[in-house]
């Protein structure tokens, strides 16, 4: 069997408490053939000590401990231009990958053709223990998840699993990475990766997802919030990748859902944005 090089690049900022977790959920993986990378993003708490010494164990993984705060996007890109595999994880140091995970999407690479960029699964849901919350597919079942090309639906809905996605390096190397100008970097990418590879879905969770009140995810929609911005950003690029009118009206669809939440949180510059944006894009 060809046992391709999988790159797991673990991001930390100020997660002590769980990034030695996640560093043992990557070299307990069932496939063979893994590079590990952690980036420290500059973190103000013991994260940096806690790496060091969680590594002394795997002479092979590299570590970029960051002088400055990065920011994801850019914090990601330090590791990727360490990363030697031929597929990408972007691990981040509260999550936990389940221990065939690389195995099982190596597994959907290989019986895929080489449109297909991504795969993405279920999660399950943990707290800050690691006790159980539930599953993404209680709020997303299995059957309603779309593969293939799927650019109109990541315009118009969330339905992915952010943490939970293996791609192939081409895929990151077409776009250059993420865009370091963004506060976040998943809507983009899957904007941007899904015009050019098609995605497809594993109804199983492979990855523990850690929900954490004050993560990134959990200000996207907060007043004074950079990630706001970047949304808007994101929906301009997507309007000059739209190709069709049905691309055009669910990109309307998703503008009028962000300029609503704009418009409860009081940021009225942002609302307005999106409107001139909304009347810009074709008929």
């Amino acid at each position: 069997m060809n046992e391709p090089l999988v790159s797991v690049i673990c991001l930390c900022y100020n997660h002590e408490r769980f990034v030695k977790e996640a560093i043992r959920s990557v070299s307990g993986q069932t496939y063979p053939n893994v590079q590990l990378v952690v980036v420290d993003d500059h973190s103000t708490d013991q994260s940096v000590e806690s790496i060091s010494k969680t590594l002394s164990g795997y002479p092979s993984a590299e570590f970029i401990p960051l002088s400055t705060n990065q920011g994801n996007c850019r914090a990601f890109n330090k590791g990727l231009a360490r990363a030697k595999g031929d597929f990408i994880i972007d691990l981040s140091a509260d999550d936990v990958l389940m221990a065939d995970r690389i195995e099982k999407g190596i597994n959907v690479f290989q019986s895929a053709g080489e449109q297909v960029g991504v795969n993405f699964s279920d999660a399950q849901l943990i707290d800050d223990k690691g006790e159980i919350l539930g599953y993404h597919s209680d709020r997303f079942p299995h059957l309603s998840v779309p593969q293939g090309n799927i650019y109109i639906d990541v315009l118009e809905r969330y339905f992915i699993n952010g943490p939970t996605m293996m791609m192939r390096r081409k895929v990151l190397e077409a776009l250059s990475g993420y865009d370091e100008a963004l506060a976040y970097e998943d809507f983009d990418f899957w904007v941007r990766s899904s015009r050019k590879f098609d995605y497809c879905y594993t109804p199983e969770a492979l990855v523990k997802r850690r929900i954490l009140s004050g993560s990134l995810g959990q200000k996207q929609y907060l007043k004074g919030t950079l990630q706001l911005r970047s949304t808007l950003r994101v929906c301009a690029k997507a309007m000059a990748l739209n190709r069709t009118s049905e691309e055009h009206s669910s990109l309307k669809k998703r503008i009028y859902y962000e300029m609503r939440q704009a418009f409860r949180l009081g940021e009225m510059s942002i609302v307005w944005d999106y409107l001139n944006l909304f009347r810009r894009i074709p008929r």
